[in-house]
């Protein structure tokens, strides 16, 4: 690890998102607060941008093939949404690439899966529609100041110090480049935000955080559980409440507010709080899934059923005293 590692993508993503924020881009991509919104003033939302252009180049130049390949399907997903932040793409156009960019994605890390069992088929097909939702999840969690930003920092963070401590420079440089971006972006984030991420950072933040995800997996660096416990602050928030969409016939596809992290700023959380209370969140996740790594099996499943009891407390505590409108 050195400093093209660790510093050059911050440095990149900060002089593009300072150069937008001058320009004539500034009035153009931006966020318009309606009725769905959390925040109350019209705010450029390019910074998924300079994010990406942080991360992606020194990912593709220090890593391999299946890195390379990795990343070059995250800049095609940040051009898709960068389109879809100007046009407002309808689904049909947008699935069908998530789609595909996880599926390449599962065929890169595992190359032989399609043409093995049946078991194994369905598997990759479980991992292909887990990856595109990491993608969609990534962008309805990207709603409050930091959020987002804080995630892929200490996500990405923890990706690399795991595949460092498990042998993979490769995946460690790849992720920190990444961490280091989103570093970079949260100088613009940080409550009260400058710069909103929009869909052309989120969206390929979570394909890269479940194709990297995978890629580890089939390595041997970690085991599956892994990424999605360090990833889970938004995994579960985004699941459960999709879950209680589909369950209540509500539109799930339809834009609202009934996210956890939504309902404690309409219950009076400030950014600032919901900010710093979701990184100690998301720390303590990742922090505890590293720890595990290399634990006996017995204190593994310990670990993943304590943050089990523990979101169902944090989730039934919120509906209690934050109930959805």
């Amino acid at each position: 690890m050195n400093f093209v590692d660790v510093l050059l993508p911050a440095i990149v993503a900060i002089a593009v998102i300072a150069l937008l924020r001058a320009s004539p881009l500034a009035a153009v991509i931006v966020d318009r607060p309606v009725e769905r919104s959390l925040h109350a003033a019209v705010t450029p939302r390019f910074g998924g941008i300079g994010l990406m252009l942080g991360a992606i180049p020194i990912v593709c130049f220090h890593g391999g093939p299946q890195v390379r390949w990795i990343g070059g399907a995250a800049a095609a997903l940040a051009v898709l949404s960068l389109v879809d932040d100007l046009r407002n793409l309808p689904v049909a156009v947008r699935l069908p690439c998530h789609l595909a960019c996880a599926a390449l994605a599962i065929g890169v890390a595992w190359p032989g899966a399609g043409a093995a069992s049946a078991a194994a088929i369905a598997i990759a097909l479980a991992a292909i529609l887990a990856i595109t939702w990491m993608m969609n999840l990534f962008n309805f969690m990207d709603g409050a100041d930091g959020l987002a930003g804080g995630m892929a920092l200490i996500g990405f963070g923890a990706l690399a110090f795991a595949a460092l401590r498990g042998g993979d420079p490769e995946i460690a440089r790849a992720s920190v480049a990444i961490a280091a971006a989103a570093a970079g972006f949260l100088l613009f984030n940080l409550p009260p935000a400058r710069i909103f991420m929009g869909d052309a950072g989120s969206v390929p933040l979570g394909y890269l955080a479940g194709a990297i995800g995978a890629l580890g997996a089939s390595r041997g660096v970690w085991p599956w559980w892994f990424p999605v416990l360090v990833f889970s602050p938004f995994v579960v928030d985004a699941t459960v409440t999709l879950a209680r969409r589909v369950a209540n016939a509500e539109p799930f596809l339809q834009a609202h507010r009934t996210h956890y992290y939504q309902r404690l700023v309409l219950g009076g959380w400030t950014h600032r709080r919901l900010a710093v209370s979701a990184w100690i969140l998301m720390a303590a996740a990742a922090a505890s899934a590293v720890a595990a790594l290399g634990r006996q099996a017995a204190v593994q499943g310990a670990i993943i059923l304590f943050w089990s009891v523990a979101y169902g407390g944090l989730l039934w505590a919120i509906d209690r005293r934050h109930p959805r409108a």
